[in-house]
């Protein structure tokens, strides 16, 4: 399954380069002849973002029967690239000239790079998620998280009574207060980094060595609901940083969508002011 799944990803990357390659050569041969070719071009050229930004839009009705989701992903991915080399084509590939053209070219670049890395990370992140024991549903983190802290201060607060000492309640209230109150380390978790988590262990152990058997007993039990902790934060991190950057790229596709339609409106209104009729 997975040699197939290389197979025709290889074999559909090899026909959007083709077809790509082709429509480069294609331009270059008519330019010269064909006066039209960069409203061309460029109509194609907002068809394909069009087709594009639905993709989003297919993905808040998945109650429509407009096909399988991973389908769509697919031609999103295959289509964006595609649409790179309608651009060279529809620009002449010349650099822009003006502020606008510039300021537009750059949004288009600005698209593509976030879509590009979005896909990258969207599956990195499952395959990071499933190693670490696999996915939480994102929305439940904040009540799990809660319930961890809740637990972890019942623990400390009752260590005080039973063991006529308030070492571990004076600890949670020092080291662990603040994390579990909300996410942490988040950077750090992103980076696969375990620096935050091996020096609270560190404290755990510290602290342990003065304890008698039983308050250990208690401790090893916190310890183990911040290592739960550390875990819904790596749940947090990950996942937050999918939502993230749809935060980023979905508002500079509709971004890029208004400014091409002002660019169609002003090519259209210089053309025909300079008495020339697409």
């Amino acid at each position: 399954m997975k040699h197939l799944f290389l197979v025709r990803r290889t074999v559909l990357t090899l026909a959007t380069l083709a077809i790509a390659v082709g429509l480069a050569v294609a331009a270059r041969r008519l330019a010269p002849q064909f006066r039209n070719l960069a409203y061309l071009s460029g109509w194609f050229l907002f068809a394909v973002m069009l087709f594009l930004t639905a993709y989003n839009a297919r993905k808040k009705l998945p109650f429509l029967p407009l096909g399988k989701s991973s389908t769509w992903l697919q031609l999103h991915a295959y289509v964006g690239w595609l649409s790179v080399a309608i651009l060279f084509v529809h620009v002449g590939w010349r650099l822009p000239g003006g502020w606008f053209e510039t300021a537009l070219e750059i949004l288009f670049f600005a698209v593509a790079a976030s879509g590009v890395a979005g896909m990258v990370w969207s599956r990195f992140v499952p395959r990071r998620l499933t190693a670490r024991g696999g996915e939480v549903l994102f929305e439940r983190i904040p009540v799990i998280r809660r319930s961890l802290q809740d637990r972890a201060e019942d623990l400390a607060l009752k260590s005080v009574a039973a063991a006529r000492s308030s070492a571990i309640a004076d600890f949670y209230i020092a080291h662990l207060a603040d994390f579990f109150r909300g996410p942490a380390n988040y950077w750090q978790h992103l980076g696969e980094s375990r620096a935050p988590w091996n020096r609270i262990e560190s404290k755990f152990d510290d602290l342990a060595r003065f304890l008698d058997p039983e308050q250990r007993k208690v401790l090893a039990q916190v310890s183990d609901l911040a290592r739960q902790k550390d875990g819904l934060d790596y749940q947090h991190a990950l996942q937050s940083s999918l939502k993230l950057w749809l935060f980023v790229h979905v508002p500079l596709t509709y971004g890029l969508l208004v400014f091409t339609a002002l660019h169609v409106v002003l090519v259209y209104g210089f053309s025909i002011g300079a008495g020339f009729r697409p």
